[in-house]
């Protein structure tokens, strides 16, 4: 414990520490939405995009940050107006989008010798250099994302299982999409700061992959994919402290190797058989046929999704 103490003494440490807990939370909790609804390659052309809008940010004088996630919503509206269209694929919108923003950024670079380190710290990550106005903003950020989600959360897990029903519901699925779009930006803004704009779709996408080894129940994925988020994020960086070496990697690795121990050991957990209690214990007769004390069968996930 003082050995924590003496790494997270100065004030650039530990403001680190908590840019750390909030990314790393806010990354696993999103990233649940991300698995459930099939979107990690969505995610990866939506970290790149945001490449040129750092760019343009440093090329007008604004802050990092703000021109990334202005620039996330440009291009997350393209993606949801090209995937709407029936003759665009949406996996080909996607990578036009992705590879078309991506390489604006690289043309807009090779354009202005003498950039300043601030884009280089954008693409990998400088978490030792944030402030509290950082701070603020990933709060502020993250928190505006909590509450999207809470309030849309019936529909957009309806729509992963069942999107024709969700349709014909009368829910208008177009502006579902671009909300969960729109969210997914904005958390991957969030993670800048820690893990820089090539690394933040692992902290998005690794915690909750984790989770889901672990359980199949949503609910409780997501609790433990942002645990695990945070517990990445702090390791990780703790590590890069310890080590001196690059944190947004060192939490990247610690991320990955967290989904490769569960991914040798919850298989083996999951085969520990179960003791049930006898038959006669857990039903009882009614009439010519038996009911479960538990009552009648749940109702099926999309039934439950649409009341």
């Amino acid at each position: 414990m003082s050995w924590l103490a003496e790494v997270f003494a100065d004030g650039f440490a530990r403001r680190a520490l908590v840019e750390a807990v909030l990314a790393g939370g806010f990354c696993g909790l999103v990233g649940v939405y991300v698995l459930l609804r099939r979107l990690p390659f969505l995610t990866v052309a939506l970290a790149h995009a945001t490449f040129p809008g750092a760019v343009l940010a440093e090329l007008l004088g604004l802050n990092l940050l703000v021109g990334a996630g202005l620039f996330g919503v440009v291009v997350a509206l393209a993606v949801v107006g090209l995937g709407a269209r029936e003759r665009v694929e949406e996996t080909s919108a996607v990578g036009v989008v992705l590879a078309g923003a991506f390489a604006l950024g690289v043309l807009l670079l090779s354009a202005q010798p003498g950039f300043s380190r601030d884009v280089s710290a954008f693409l990998v990550g400088s978490i030792l250099t944030v402030q509290e106005g950082d701070l603020v903003a990933t709060a502020v950020t993250g928190l505006l994302v909590l509450a999207v989600l809470a309030a849309l959360h019936k529909e957009l897990v309806f729509g992963a299982f069942d999107r024709n029903g969700l349709a014909a519901l009368g829910y208008p699925v177009a502006v579902l999409d671009l909300a969960l779009v729109l969210c997914i930006q904005l958390t991957l803004v969030t993670a800048l700061p820690a893990v820089g704009a090539m690394l933040a779709v692992a902290l998005v996408v690794a915690p909750a992959a984790t989770a889901r080894l672990w359980t199949d129940r949503l609910g409780l994925a997501m609790v433990l994919a942002p645990a695990l988020g945070v517990a990445s994020a702090v390791v990780g960086l703790t590590l890069s402290q310890h080590v001196r070496v690059a944190a947004g990697a060192s939490i990247v690795l610690v991320a990955a190797g967290l989904f490769g121990a569960s991914l040798l050991l919850a298989p083996l957990l999951r085969r520990v058989p179960v003791q049930r209690p006898p038959v006669a214990a857990r039903s009882r007769p009614s009439g010519g046929g038996t009911v479960s004390d538990a009552g009648p069968a749940p109702e099926s996930g999309a039934a439950a999704a649409a009341r």
